[in-house]
């Protein structure tokens, strides 16, 4: 590796061994060496939260001109992690053959730190923009929602992470197409819709089923139903747009035949895609009685149901109503958020698509829709003429060898990806804010 791949690896090796698993997060410290290490560069510093214990973290390096705002963005909280289900320690932060173990290590303390090496290797060697600032805003509570982080900063301290433009987490992977390498660019991220199915029935003894209605048997045929459902995709411009570019373009709304194409030529690919393509049900909890002996009088299925972005509830009862029909249920809402997108077309999307092109010959970038959600859509929400994209780029690690480690045990990431991506994010800076050293 170089200079700036062994400045990334060493601090993604500090970062991991913060345990910052969230719930509860205690990512004050790890804060506090990032901000040491930001402000030594020639960053102005800011940490500010909610609570004490969890401070976000922005770093600004002002530009010699007014211009645009790039923000490479983090988050510094993880999921949990079993540590008798791992090959090594989940917060050793080693280098073992070739890749760094951990907790994080994909999700996202490896954005975190390139985005950091990047911007404190560009700082101390004197570059400042021409025109516009970079700013390096790392945020804690992502893995629960952002309340404590990217809701409640950019409610309080909108100016304070103010930008044009974003790159965070939500793709950059590499998959293959009939040979060919692409990158994808998370331009959008659906919503979530979350609801509870309710049936009724009547109590009794369980000695006697025949002496009560239970509500629970009335689950079983709803939840056959969410799994026998034939989807009916919604389909959005960014997921229009990567139809298109991967070779099978929708005609109108028809959306099955370029899809059953695709899967003929790459079912795992088409498999990545699908549920970028409409609405999804998830059924993931159910309750009924609290003792074996008794016939539940009412039973609950909650269901994990993800939107195409910009749209929510009216959708959801629509196709809800199609899978289950209209009556015997009560449907009530626990959640929701609507998801959002950015242009596919604009100054950055074409900065990332030329250095794919310059770093991986043949290879290119194509525009993709995050089934999930991340940070991202705060800060679109909340400044809507920005453009914020989902980009970490791994040139030695495929989206199907990557997603089975997300969120599982021995996570782990490949140094080399590692380079590549602090590489990009040094380069991207440079190239849109240009140099006044």
């Amino acid at each position: 590796m170089d200079q700036l791949g062994d400045r990334a690896a060493t601090l993604l090796s500090r970062l991991i061994r913060h345990n910052t698993v969230n719930p509860p997060g205690n990512e004050r410290a790890l804060q506090e060496e990032l901000a040491a290490d930001l402000k030594a560069a020639g960053f102005e510093v800011t940490l500010v939260g909610r609570t004490q214990e969890r401070p976000n973290l922005v770093a600004r390096l002002r530009g010699a001109a007014d211009g645009p705002t790039l923000c490479l963005l983090s988050h510094c909280d993880t999921v949990l992690a079993n540590a008798d289900e791992w090959t090594h320690d989940p917060w050793c932060g080693e280098l073992i053959d070739g890749e760094l173990w951990g907790r994080g290590a994909l999700d996202m303390k490896s954005q975190t730190a390139a985005e950091v090496a990047a911007g404190i290797e560009l700082a101390s060697s004197g570059w400042r923009p021409a025109n516009g600032d970079l700013l390096i805003v790392c945020l804690v509570d992502e893995e629960t929602g952002g309340a404590d982080g990217v809701a409640w900063l950019c409610e309080n301290h909108p100016d304070l992470v103010r930008c044009d433009y974003s790159l965070n987490e939500g793709a950059g992977a590499f998959f293959e197409l009939g040979g060919e390498r692409l990158y994808g660019v998370c331009v959008a991220e659906k919503g979530v819709c979350r609801f509870t199915i309710t049936t009724d029935g009547v109590a009794g003894h369980a000695s006697n089923p025949r002496f009560g209605d239970n509500a629970l048997l009335k689950l079983a045929p709803l939840i056959t139903a969410f799994g026998e459902w034939d989807p009916v995709y919604d389909l959005t411009d960014g997921a229009r747009a990567l139809m298109s570019e991967l070779g099978a373009p929708v005609e109108g709304d028809n959306v099955g035949p370029a899809l059953e194409a695709l899967r003929q030529r790459e079912p795992l690919l088409a498999g990545f895609v699908e549920p970028m393509l409409g609405l999804t049900f998830a059924p993931t909890m159910i309750s009924a009685s609290e003792k074996i002996n008794v016939l539940p009088s009412q039973a609950e299925l909650r269901v994990d149901c993800r939107t195409p972005p910009g749209l929510g509830e009216e959708l959801v009862r629509k196709r809800v109503a199609q899978v289950l029909g209209d009556e015997g249920y009560i449907l009530e809402f626990s959640e929701q958020a609507i998801g959002n997108g950015s242009a596919v077309d604009s100054p950055l999307m074409d900065l990332l698509s030329g250095w794919v092109a310059r770093e991986d010959p043949g290879a290119r970038t194509v525009p993709v829709v995050l089934p999930a959600f991340t940070d991202s859509r705060t800060i679109r929400a909340t400044f809507p003429d920005s453009v914020s994209y989902g980009f970490f780029p791994m040139r030695h690690t495929s989206l199907a060898q990557m997603w089975p480690l997300i969120h599982a045990p021995d996570e782990r990431i490949d140094v080399r990806d590692l380079a590549f991506a602090a590489r990009c994010f040094s380069e991207i800076s440079q190239e849109l804010l240009g140099s006044a050293s």
